[in-house]
Formats: C-alpha cells, sequence, structure tokens
C-alpha cells in the first residue's frame, strides 16, 4: 500500500489546486525581488534627502540584503517546526511592519535598523516558498515547476522598476516608495490564508489526522482516482541540530567532493556578485552620468525586462546545450556587457544597448546555475548543497553594495570594477570547465557521474574510507617521518 506522501507526489496537475499554491508562492518570490531591486531606486534618493556619500549610500542595499540572508537561514527552520503555513504568513507581516516603519524614519541610522529587520522578514520568503510550492507539487513536473518561479524574480524587478520611476514626482518620494509595498504585502498574507499546511510537513510531524484531511481534499479537488494509504509513523530525528549540524552538512558536502563544491561556492559567488552590483548600483551610475532620475530609473527598469525573457530563453536551452555550456559563455559575456557599459556610458543610446544585453545574459546564466549546481550533488546532498553554495553568495552579496560604493568604485573606476568583476566570474567557469561535470540528460544520483578527473567524487570519496579503514585496521603501521 502507497504512502500519503506517494499519493500527493502523483497528484494530476490542476491550476486550481497546486498552480494557486505556485501563483500565491510566486507571488512572495516576486516581492523578494521587489524588495532588493528597491535598494537600487532608494539609494540616489537618500543619497539626497540625507546628504550621503558613495560609500554610505550602499549601506542601504548592504542592510537589507544581510537581513535577508539572516531570514533566509533563520525561517527555514522556523519553517521546519511551526509549519509551512505559519511560517509562510508570518514573513509577509514582518515586512509590512517594518515597511511601514522605514518609510517614517526621521533618520538614516535608524532607516537602516528597519531596512534590516524588513529584510529579515523578508528573506524567509525564499526557502518557505520554495518548500511548500515543492511538497505541494507532482514529482513529474517539480523539476520544471521550481525552474518556473524564477521568472517571478525579473518580473518583480522591472514592477520595482515602473513603479518607482511613477512615484518620482511624489514630494517624499522614497518614503511613498516603501510605504507602497505595504498593501500587496498584506492582501498576499489574506490570501495566502486559504492555503493548507503541507501534508508532508503534517506526515512529518506524526499529525496523521490533519495529513489525512489535506491529501483526501487534494485527491478530491484534483480528481485523482481514491485509493487507500497509509501514513507512516515519523522517524525521530536524532541528529545533530544547530550549530552543530550545519557544521556536519558542510563537513558532508567538502567531503564528497571538494571540486565540484568548490565549484559550486565560485559560480554562485562570482555570477551573482556581479548581478548584484549592477542592480544596486545602476540608477545611482547613470545619476552620476547627468541623466535624471527617470531616464535613470527608466534603463534600470529596461535591464529587468529583458531578463524575462532571459529567463524564457534560458529554459529553452538548458536542456539543448547543457548548463555548463549556458553559464561558461553567458556568464562571463554579461560581464563584458557591463565593462563595455561603463566605458560607453556617456552615450545615450551604447548605455541603453549595453544595459540591455547584461539584464538578458545575466538572466541566461542564473536560472542555469541553480539547475545545475541542484544537479551535481547526490539526493541526499543536494539540499545542503546547493542551500550551503547560496548562503555564502548571499553573505558576499550583501556587502558588495557597501564595498562596490566605499572602495572599488572610487578607486578603480567603473570600466576597471566592473572588469575586476568580470575576471572573478571568467575563473569561476574557467574552473568548472576542468573540475565540475556536465549534468545534462543524466540521472541525478548516477554512480558514474565523472568530475572532469576520470573518476566520479562518489567513487573517490569511498575510496578514501577504504583507505582509512585500512591504514586503521593494518598491523604495520609506519612510524611517522619514515
Amino acid at each position: 500500500m502507497r504512502t500519503g506522501d506517494q499519493i500527493v507526489q502523483d497528484l494530476p496537475w490542476r491550476w486550481n489546486v497546486q498552480g494557486k499554491i505556485f501563483i500565491i508562492g510566486g507571488l512572495g518570490y516576486l516581492f523578494d525581488a521587489y524588495d532588493i531591486a528597491l535598494n537600487g531606486f532608494l539609494m540616489p534618493l537618500l543619497g539626497q534627502h540625507f546628504d550621503l556619500s558613495l560609500g554610505a549610500r550602499g549601506l542601504v542595499a548592504t542592510a537589507n540584503l544581510v537581513g535577508m540572508a539572516v531570514g533566509a537561514i533563520a525561517w527555514g527552520a522556523v519553517a521546519d517546526r511551526i509549519g509551512r503555513k505559519k511560517a509562510f504568513s508570518v514573513t509577509l507581516l514582518i515586512f509590512a511592519l517594518f515597511s511601514v516603519l522605514g518609510a517614517l524614519s526621521p533618520t538614516y541610522p535608524v532607516f537602516l535598523l528597519l531596512r534590516f529587520l524588513a529584510g529579515v522578514g523578508l528573506g524567509g520568503c525564499i526557502p518557505v516558498d520554495y518548500a511548500l510550492v515543492g511538497e505541494f507539487s507532482p514529482r513529474k513536473y517539480r523539476g520544471r515547476i521550481l525552474t518556473a518561479l524564477d521568472a517571478w524574480w525579473p518580473v518583480g524587478v522591472t514592477l520595482c522598476g515602473l513603479v518607482s520611476t511613477a512615484m518620482l514626482t511624489l514630494d517624499g518620494n522614497w518614503r511613498w516608495m516603501l510605504a507602497t509595498m505595504v498593501l500587496p504585502a498584506l492582501l498576499l498574507f489574506w490570501a495566502r490564508r486559504g492555503i493548507p499546511e503541507s501534508p508532508i510537513y503534517l506526515t512529518k510531524k506524526g499529525r496523521e489526522a490533519e495529513a489525512r484531511i489535506v491529501i483526501d481534499d487534494l485527491v478530491a479537488r484534483t480528481g485523482a482516482p481514491v485509493e487507500p494509504y497509509v501514513i507512516p509513523e515519523p522517524v525521530p530525528d536524532e541528529g545533530p541540530r544547530g550549530v552543530a549540524a550545519a557544521a556536519q552538512q558542510l563537513r558532508n558536502i567538502w567531503s564528497f567532493s571538494p571540486r565540484i563544491t568548490s565549484v559550486a561556492w565560485l559560480l554562485f559567488a562570482t555570477i551573482m556578485l556581479v548581478y548584484y552590483a549592477a542592480l544596486s548600483w545602476m540608477p545611482s551610475i547613470l545619476k552620476e552620468e547627468g541623466q535624471g532620475d527617470t531616464a535613470a530609473f527608466m534603463s534600470t527598469t529596461l535591464m529587468s525586462g529583458v531578463g524575462i525573457i532571459g529567463v524564457l530563453v534560458s529554459t529553452a536551452l538548458v536542456d539543448l546545450v547543457g548548463r555548463k555550456w549556458l553559464i561558461g559563455v553567458s556568464a562571463p559575456v554579461a560581464s563584458l556587457a557591463l565593462v563595455i557599459f561603463a566605458i560607453v556610458r556617456d552615450m545615450p543610446t551604447g548605455s541603453v544597448v549595453t544595459i540591455g544585453v547584461f539584464g538578458f545574459l545575466a538572466q541566461l546564466a542564473i536560472p542555469a546555475l541553480y539547475a545545475y549546481v541542484s544537479e551535481l550533488y547526490p539526493t541526499e546532498l543536494r539540499a545542503s548543497g546547493f542551500g550551503w553554495a547560496s548562503s555564502v553568495s548571499r553573505a558576499l552579496t550583501g556587502f558588495a553594495p557597501l564595498f562596490f560604493g566605499s572602495v572599488l568604485w572610487p578607486l578603480l573606476g567603473l570600466p576597471l570594477t566592473f572588469a575586476v568583476l568580470g575576471a572573478a566570474v571568467l575563473l569561476a567557469v574557467g574552473w568548472m570547465a576542468v573540475a565540475a561535470p556536465e549534468t545534462k540528460g543524466r540521472e541525478l544520483d548516477d554512480p558514474d557521474l565523472d568530475d572532469g578527473s576520470g573518476s566520479s567524487p562518489r567513487q573517490e570519496n569511498q575510496e578514501d574510507q577504504k583507505d582509512q579503514e585500512n591504514h586503521e585496521t593494518s598491523p604495520l603501521r609506519l612510524p611517522q617521518g619514515s
């Protein structure tokens, strides 16, 4: 007899059932993108209002992104304790509260603190949304559904640009930009109330009666055949918790394959660093070149709008040309487009074209990067391997706006700054080319997966363990130094 989890994962897809959860979860992802993009539009306005230096303006994005990094870590654990549905809603309430307070900030330090706290709330949306959408999605379509969530990102950034541009003529425009986000956040909170708790979560927590109610309702609403099923007894989690659990995850992914893990971390860190630097600073850069607020904001909005097409093209190409080729070509060329932009930024047509090219190519690379890194690890390490690579990039990109505005741009100038960032991307994809395998068309847990060295990481790990066991059990031991 099948389990309740298997029933849920084999249900047919229905837009009025799982599709509703996908849309509401995607709107949470849209809010995450909207809020990060808002940092770039706020920076020049706050610089004028509070008379800030370039370095001080960078703290706007840094405070918010660091808060999101904290929230992403904290809310993932909270969701495992209180449930997806509650965490799903509480994150938006925290975001809405501190966004309202941020719009009323009397001083810049108070504003930074409130942006950090708003980030803590919204930062929980990504892990919670992915968990909830994934646990309701049919197994047959789960990969495509989770990949499609990426399309909400450029939509959120583009929407932010359009709304922010429309508010430029208002007195206290930056305050209105923050306050306006509250109403849709509260509406999304109200919509989320109708989403049931994840039956897989309920099963894992031993709440059988509640799990059966949700599963039976899903079966009825999707029109799936009714069949008996069992709810297995929850397996007690006796593994390490907290810091010890994180340390164990870290040891596991590095012992699996140092090459693959180093590739994953370097790709995430460099590609996302370039993207967030451009997203956060583009309006300020264009303002420094003498463009008006409207022109600077609309050029940045164009970058994200073209990115929507980039995501769709990436989805179509990733299984045709392969992950490595798509990342290896689009990421360095996107960085080169920024270097060219920095050189021709005083030419209105040239700057607009290069910004658009960057937006398109960046969104070719990022969805492919997400798919690639998740496929590099076996099932038992996939979540932790992807999560650690993403967390490293979040931590790095959180301080990137501050470093960009206070050190790189003032000291090196824009062309050389973007060239340095592009060189880092080129080194990362070069290392990927020789150290990690192509995952196109391979089984997720292929034991013969070649990592570029002629043997699989799993085989190497097993051989290392055998060597260690032989060493520990060998009756003959040479003294140290022999």
